[in-house]
């Protein structure tokens, strides 16, 4: 009995955190959304077009960002507010989300508007992902960073099969657009339970150098160390090569 008592207490350890728990609650809801709103601007682009390859831009332009930005989203998150950084990111996603129901709910959504908006969503993940990534361990510390990080993987993986299934629901009974709309109401949840954490103030980094000296500096490092660079290489190639069939699923729904 004791043993089982102390497996669970180990296993949400996490939650014991207040702030933890908001984070947690909110982020469910917005994953959701967010899923929602990614299967349902897959299924538009085909819809309007019918190229295979205009999915393949779309999903270009929603992921090139983070390429080349996200370091730079790590950099802003090391040295300034991160409780803020992620407020504003969910902030503006949530605005491009809005805008996305508007002009679907209004009939004037072109596929360029679906492409602009996935670059604009792509930015924005690029610094958000790095800046909240970061900002678990203010709000769990150290010794509970890996229960947390574990907690927000399997949010996102379970967020990531509700998702679909209710936008594949809200497509066929009511509009696409309104699945733009509900994700852009699932931020609330994120941004409210943000704003209502308490946060022992934090003083951010001293800048020791240029961004750019201090990504060569990580990177370096990164490639230095065998167990880093396996886990960086085996995420670039299931990236590259094994996550993408979600873009191309819509061609297939269609038949």
């Amino acid at each position: 009995m004791e043993g089982n008592i102390s497996l669970e207490s180990t296993r949400f350890r996490a939650l014991q955190h207040r702030n933890f728990q908001l984070f947690i609650a909110g982020q469910l809801v917005s994953l959701i959304g967010t899923w929602m709103q990614s299967t349902a601007q897959l299924w538009l682009v085909y819809k309007l077009t019918g190229s295979a390859a205009l999915l393949g831009v779309f999903g270009f332009a929603n992921q090139v960002p983070i390429l080349f930005l996200a370091s730079i989203g790590g950099y802003v998150g090391d040295r300034y507010n991160r409780h803020l950084g992620v407020i504003w990111t969910q902030t503006a996603a949530m605005i491009l989300a809005f805008l996305l129901a508007a002009l679907t709910l209004a009939h004037v959504i072109q596929v360029w508007h679906l492409i602009l908006i996935a670059f604009l969503v792509g930015i924005v993940n690029a610094f958000d992902v790095p800046i909240r990534q970061a900002f678990l361990v203010q709000m769990v510390g150290k010794e509970d960073l890996p229960n947390a990080i574990a907690l927000n993987s399997s949010i996102f993986n379970g967020a990531r099969v509700v998702g679909p299934a209710m936008a594949g629901l809200a497509i066929v009974w009511i509009h696409e657009g309104w699945c733009f709309f509900l994700n852009g109401v699932s931020f609330l949840a994120v941004i409210g339970a943000l704003l209502a954490m308490r946060l022992a103030k934090t003083e951010p980094k001293r800048d020791d150098g240029s961004p750019f000296r201090n990504f060569i500096q990580g990177f370096r490092f990164a490639m230095s160390d065998r167990p880093v660079r396996a886990a960086l290489l085996l995420l670039s190639l299931l990236s590259l090569l094994g996550l993408q069939y979600s873009v191309v699923l819509p061609i297939f729904a269609f038949r």
